[in-house]
């Protein structure tokens, strides 16, 4: 079987459109197979979108790691109007999120890379939902390496659901940052985490 976070390229493309709205914006992604929730807009990554969203804060420069089609980055570039770099492995899913750019208006930069091997610059905010189905190591590195990648006070934001290990993941990053539980539902944790 194949995931979301490897390259598949004989995998059939079935095109298919997912709507979302944030308060005043509305916007279309264009999903398929071989990419990280391609029939409905993950949960996990909306609650981590919206709670990241609701706490006002400035940051001039966000990287979207993980990005799949591109639905948490494209809505903060186009209702913070912040600097946003999409990244992820799956050329798919960068395929699709620079076409899901131009449906929505929205400029981003893109980077394909494993992790953050071809991040070269600082943010001011990493977010993610990292792949937990690509073990706790690609997962720790997801989050741990964050810090060097993080401009001083930048902040790391991630979602993972209790079932996932998210209290246990916390309590390894608390040796790394100050970690802060912003939000619990249905299961669901999002974190902020700042270095000390």
């Amino acid at each position: 079987m194949d995931h979301y976070f490897t390259n598949n390229q004989n995998l059939k493309s079935d095109i298919k459109s997912l709507k979302y709205s944030y308060k005043n914006y509305e916007f279309n992604f264009l999903s398929d197979n071989g990419v990280f929730s391609k029939n409905h807009l993950d949960y996990g990554s909306r609650l981590l979108l919206e709670t990241f969203l609701s706490c006002t804060f400035e940051s001039k420069s966000v990287l979207d790691l993980g990005c799949g089609y591109g639905l948490i980055g494209i809505v903060i570039a186009r209702t913070l109007s912040t600097n946003v770099t999409l990244c992820d492995v799956n050329k798919r899913a960068l395929h699709l999120a620079k076409r899901n750019l131009d449906e929505n208006k929205v400029s981003c930069n893109i980077i394909e890379s494993n992790i953050y091997e071809n991040i070269k610059e600082k943010y001011d905010v990493i977010i993610t939902n990292p792949p937990i189905k690509a073990g706790k190591k690609v997962v720790l590195d997801f989050l741990v390496n964050a810090k060097e990648h993080l401009n001083t006070d930048g902040l790391l934001w991630y979602v993972m659901r209790k079932d996932q290990g998210a209290k246990s993941i916390a309590k390894i990053l608390e040796e790394y940052y100050e970690v802060k539980n912003i939000k619990k539902d249905k299961g669901f944790y999002i974190f902020c985490c700042k270095m000390y």
